[in-house]
């Protein structure tokens, strides 16, 4: 479970206080994946690292009961001038996952040969995809974060064992997606919210949440 209690989030700006969330509560439950639905530069990248506890809030309380990954998609934790062996083995450290066998299984999954012993940084951008996306489903968690969406990667071979994998992780995991396009929750979620003037608006379905965001976009 994710909770938010009374959560307010803001940051200065030059045209004043920006506030994310505003006094906001709201929970996650396992077995209950969640699509939430903002605009660009409201706040989507800060709420799902507040998620992750990799941001505090200024006010309130974020609980956490079960195991969180980072956010996904824009993979932040992954460093260019160290090699994707580096980088498996700091981040399954961080985890207290295996080392060995993180990076084991990224490199099975990337196929990159030589070029897994390399800086990230050197890689195409088909390779970091690659990484980024076999390193995402070396670890196992409850709940996955996803910010605007997954790794990709345009290696047909690559997409099929991946994604026979992903298909088995989102089997037994919860999922949370952040994105400015409903066809990203489309994907992932049954149930959506919409982030609007510091308060998350929670709907049972896809559907009802995007009726609130395109009116929004029209007033």
């Amino acid at each position: 479970m994710i909770e938010f209690e009374n959560v307010s989030k803001s940051f200065a700006t030059k045209a004043g206080r920006k506030v994310i969330l505003d006094r906001a509560s709201f929970r996650v439950t396992l077995g209950n994946s969640l699509g939430i639905l903002a605009r660009n530069g409201t706040g989507k990248t800060t709420i799902i690292n507040m998620m992750a506890g990799l941001e505090k809030p200024d006010e309130g309380v974020v609980r956490r009961t079960s195991r969180i990954s980072f956010p996904l998609g824009f993979m932040g934790g992954v460093i260019p001038k160290h090699t994707a062996k580096e980088n498996c083995r700091y981040i399954a450290q961080l985890y207290a996952l295996d080392p060995d066998y993180i990076e084991a299984f990224c490199r099975w999954l990337c196929g990159i040969g030589a070029y897994f012993d390399m800086p990230v940084g050197t890689y195409s951008q088909g390779m970091k995809s690659r990484f980024n996306f076999a390193l995402m489903l070396a670890l196992e968690f409850d709940i996955y974060l996803i910010d605007e969406g997954m790794p990709s990667s345009t290696d047909v071979e690559f997409n099929k064992k991946a994604g026979a994998i992903l298909r088995d992780r989102l089997q037994k995991a919860t999922v949370i997606v952040v994105s400015h396009q409903p066809k990203t929750l489309e994907k992932f979620c049954r149930s959506a919210a919409v982030l609007k003037n510091g308060q998350l608006y929670q709907f049972e379905t896809l559907e009802e949440a995007k009726q609130l965001y395109d009116y929004e976009a029209q007033s």
